[in-house]
């Protein structure tokens, strides 16, 4: 059975659950009005083996870490380990944000030309939304081709805040 190590912190865009496993990977970041959500998440990737939420307090230093980027640290969610179920297509994606460099954006187009699967924008989309560990896989990196904020779980204006701290858009 997996053991996920949950806390919840206070952030400027509402409080924010951090879940993380026994090696401190994490495995979900998610706005609490969305913990509906995360925990359909959680039983999509992790019902079968079992798994149990245990209430930690900054659990490998995550919850801090996290809040340093909010605090200005931009370049700390990079250095932040994740471990996410998923299908392989879905990790890939994964992946691929995190490549995405802090103040710059993609468009779904760009990241499915990447991957090596031109036309495929639609299905980068949706494994976007179904990115599990949002902020340090920054699915808010990615925008339409035309430069809207389209498509974040959490919300376009988080996904504003969230580029305008990372000084890709101006105030």
């Amino acid at each position: 059975m997996l053991t996920l190590l949950e806390d919840k912190i206070s952030t400027p865009l509402g409080p924010l659950w951090v879940l993380c496993d026994e090696r401190f990977q994490l495995r979900a970041v998610e706005w609490e009005e969305h913990s509906a959500r995360m925990v359909e998440l959680l039983n999509i990737h992790y019902r079968s083996e079992g798994y149990q939420r245990i209430a930690a307090r900054n659990p490998g230093g995550l919850s801090q870490k996290l809040q340093d980027y909010f605090a200005g640290d931009l370049a700390i969610i990079d250095t932040l380990p994740t471990a996410t179920g998923g299908t392989p297509f879905q990790r890939e994606v994964w992946q691929m944000l995190r490549t995405i460099p802090c103040g710059q954006v993609m468009h779904y187009g760009q990241l499915a030309e990447i991957l090596g699967r031109t036309g495929a924008a639609r299905a980068v989309g949706a494994a976007n939304g179904a990115n599990p560990v949002s902020i340090v896989v920054p699915c808010h990196r990615v925008i339409g081709r035309n430069g809207t904020m389209t498509g974040y779980a959490g919300g376009v204006q988080r996904k504003e805040w969230l580029l305008r701290h990372e000084k890709y858009l101006l105030l």
